[in-house]
């Protein structure tokens, strides 16, 4: 398998005291390879509310072309990747939020609960040519299918 220009993707969501963590873990996990490790971490909102932070960093090219082979599936795709001049940052990191009551249903949708970062490899490290690099990863991830 040829390898995909990303250093690393970060998932992460938010598990507020009215949620079921095994619901939001099970969302999180939509986007995840079957045998990838989560971190959790606990901490307290403004009101005293407990807080679960569930996130996972995924480096491995299999791992990483997982997370991207389920972006496919996004039903405005096409749009996502009309957007990525405006979804990739200044310091090479393509940011994505994914809808988290679509995910706990196994379905990819762009929405508010999940939050995607993929630093995306550039040389010479500057904005444009992640953008370019990054296009042609997620076209090539879609061509597949």
């Amino acid at each position: 398998m040829s390898s995909v220009p990303f250093h690393y993707v970060d998932l992460r969501t938010f598990c507020y005291a009215t949620e079921d963590e095994k619901r939001v873990e099970a969302a999180l996990r939509t986007y995840l390879p079957e045998k990838c490790e989560l971190d959790r971490q606990v901490t307290t909102g403004h009101h005293g509310d407990r807080i679960a932070v569930l996130s996972a960093r995924l480096e491995n090219a299999d791992d990483v072309r997982y997370v991207l082979d389920r972006l496919t599936e996004l039903p405005d795709y096409d749009a996502f990747l009309d957007e990525l001049d405006e979804r990739v940052s200044e310091d090479c990191s393509l940011y994505l939020t994914l809808d988290k009551q679509a995910a706990f249903g196994g379905e990819a949708r762009q929405g508010d609960g999940i939050t995607l970062r993929a630093k995306v490899e550039a040389y010479p490290a500057n904005r444009e040519a992640a953008v370019e690099n990054a296009r042609e990863a997620l076209e090539a991830r879609a061509e597949r299918d």
